[in-house]
């Protein structure tokens, strides 16, 4: 029984963070080309405030979750070449892994006030494609079979 809820806020925890990087790339950095600076500063900082107070623990069960439920799967884990459900669940979890140290790479810059123009793009592109990689693998490794 606890599989099922581990995976329902795992993927409620995903809804969020995808949810957020999508409206931030989609969304955001073009309505900031079409609103004058004195709109979108004060958009913009209120709309990265909130997700500063929420991402991190948004990520937290994402991971912890992720870890877990994990656990479950040790046995393909452990020889991922023998399963394209082992093999394709490795390559989530180094997508997942990598998409933690941008955001950590993201939250460093920021306390440092780097966290600007080509940088911060960049950021979020790079977490952009690697999520949608992601969300396609995590749905791969149920209809893949080798």
């Amino acid at each position: 029984m606890i599989y099922p809820l581990l995976l329902i806020l795992h993927l409620l925890c995903a809804f969020i963070f995808i949810g957020t990087v999508f409206f931030e790339v989609l969304f955001l950095r073009k309505i900031s080309k079409q609103i004058t600076p004195e709109i979108m500063q004060p958009v913009s900082k209120a709309i990265g405030g909130r997700a500063k107070e929420l991402i991190p623990w948004v990520l937290l069960i994402l991971f912890s979750t992720g870890l877990s439920m994990a656990w479950f799967h040790r046995e393909a884990l452990a020889h991922p070449f023998l399963s394209s459900f082992g093999l394709l669940l490795s390559i989530k979890i180094l997508l997942a892994t990598s998409i933690l140290f941008h955001f950590i790479t993201a939250m460093t810059l920021r306390k440092k006030g780097k966290l600007q123009g080509k940088v911060s793009r960049f950021i979020h592109t790079s977490i952009f494609c690697h999520m949608i990689v992601l969300v396609i693998l995590a749905k791969a490794m149920f209809y893949i079979h080798w």
